[in-house]
């Protein structure tokens, strides 16, 4: 039987996930400098592992595993979208986004660790993720200041 509250839980970061393997992805095709697009779409391949993992947590509890992103995650790509088009796809203005995406990711994982009735193998696989999420938060911020941002 699923554990309704990890299972939630787990399928939420999915979907965060997701939205930010494909921010990372759009980024990539948008960005100019082709070293920054290679570093996001490693990122956008170990959020993938990230995701799997976490799916195969949600079923080992029982559950059924997100498969999609987010509808809001959808309407930041849009957003992001409209913004490169008026902004001519500016290298800092890509950067400043996904690092506003990273802080967002990391709020929603911290929040889960944080969560008490999170049962321990649910909590193990969130740790696990997090070390994607954070590793990344903290390259993106460092590459978001070193460009000015």
């Amino acid at each position: 039987m699923a554990e309704t509250g990890d299972v939630t839980t787990l399928n939420t970061l999915i979907t965060t996930l997701i939205d930010s393997i494909e921010g990372y992805e759009t980024s990539a095709g948008d960005i100019r400098d082709p070293a920054l697009a290679q570093r996001f779409t490693a990122r956008a391949q170990e959020r993938r592992r990230a995701v799997t993992d976490l799916q195969e947590s949600v079923r080992r509890l029982g559950g059924n595993p997100a498969d999609d992103g987010s509808i809001a995650g959808g309407a930041h790509r849009m957003f992001v979208n409209l913004k490169q088009a008026v902004t001519g796809s500016d290298d800092k203005a890509i950067v400043n986004e996904v690092e506003r995406g990273e802080d967002y990711l990391k709020g929603k994982f911290e929040a889960a660790l944080k969560d008490e009735g999170l049962s321990g193998d649910a909590r193990g696989a969130v740790q696990q993720a997090w070390e994607s999420v954070r590793s990344g938060h903290d390259e993106m911020s460092r590459l978001k200041h070193s460009m000015g941002g």
